[in-house]
This record gives structure tokens, C-alpha cells and sequence, in this order.
């Protein structure tokens, strides 16, 4: 069974991948707070959310701050 949408998880997935790509801690924490949220508010009207559909729009609201950032977020465990 998966797990239900935790905003606070996702924040702190998106401040780790931040920080694994040379972005400043306080440039981390704020990409995390402003894409979570953004995506939270795009998905609400869903009454299911996939992994997928997370992972797309936490990737599209990254890419308005860095693209390298959105990449390594949008393919999280594909990357070796």
C-alpha cells in the first residue's frame, strides 16, 4: 500500500536533492517550500494522486528555479 501525500516529506526529498547539486541550504529550503506548495495546490482537485502525477508537478515548479534540480527530482531512483 502506498503512503499518503506527506507534504512534509516531499519538502525534505527536494531539500536533499538540492543540496546533492551545490544548491545553498537556505536556496534549498526555499525551492522546497514554494514547489511543494505550488504542486499541493495543483493536484488538489485530484481525487487520486500517482507518484507520477507528485513527481511531475514538483518537477515542473522546480524547473522555474533551477533545471538541474528538476532533473535529478524528476528522475529520482532511475539515476545510478
Amino acid at each position: 500500500m502506498k503512503e499518503p501525500f506527506n507534504i512534509a516529506k516531499v519538502k525534505r526529498n527536494i531539500k536533499i536533492d538540492a543540496v546533492g547539486v551545490g544548491i545553498p541550504v537556505g536556496a534549498a529550503e526555499v525551492f522546497a517550500e514554494k514547489a511543494a506548495k505550488s504542486a499541493q495546490k495543483s493536484l488538489k482537485d485530484k481525487a487520486v494522486i500517482t507518484e507520477r502525477d507528485l513527481n511531475f508537478a514538483i518537477s515542473k515548479e522546480l524547473t522555474k528555479y533551477n533545471k538541474d534540480l528538476a532533473y535529478v527530482y524528476r528522475n529520482r531512483d532511475t539515476i545510478i
